[in-house]
């Protein structure tokens, strides 16, 4: 059996750290179910957003939504950055401040628990390590 390279486990990060984050955007759009369905977290963007202000209590629900719309955002645009392996390490560095400032968020105003079931230090770590492999296979990047 051949031994997986360092750029072809960087390709496999960049695509699950990409399908992590739109399955989430997904979610809060109702594309894995209605609320309350099996496996669905927030199953439309009024539960995202209420999410959003647990994570951000001193925050109303107007600035919950547009905080909601930011993180959404830049989960969409790290994520196609990643497929494409089109700057890898700015996108990989941004997913990596993104599930950090989520983490710190669900530790500080859910339960220090939370994060872990969650496994969004994972997904930061696993970003980081993207970050630091710099260039993978079939990217973008290698045609700069």
């Amino acid at each position: 059996m051949k031994n997986i390279t360092i750029l072809e486990a960087g390709l496999i990060l960049r695509i699950v750290l990409g399908i992590t984050m739109l399955s989430a955007v997904a979610d809060r759009f109702g594309l894995w179910g209605a609320p309350g369905s099996n496996g669905v977290a927030w199953g439309n963007w009024e539960n995202f957003v209420l999410y959003t202000q647990t994570l951000n209590p001193l925050f109303n629900k107007a600035t919950a939504e547009i905080l909601g719309g930011i993180a959404t955002f830049f989960e969409i645009l790290f994520s196609i950055l990643l497929f494409f392996g089109f700057k890898t390490r700015i996108a990989a560095l941004g997913t990596a401040g993104l599930m950090l400032v989520f983490a710190l968020a669900m530790m500080a105003n859910v339960s220090i628990k939370a994060p872990f079931d969650y496994s969004v230090f994972t997904s930061a770590a696993a970003a980081l390590l993207l970050a630091n492999i710099g260039k993978t296979i079939y990217a973008v990047d290698n045609r700069i």
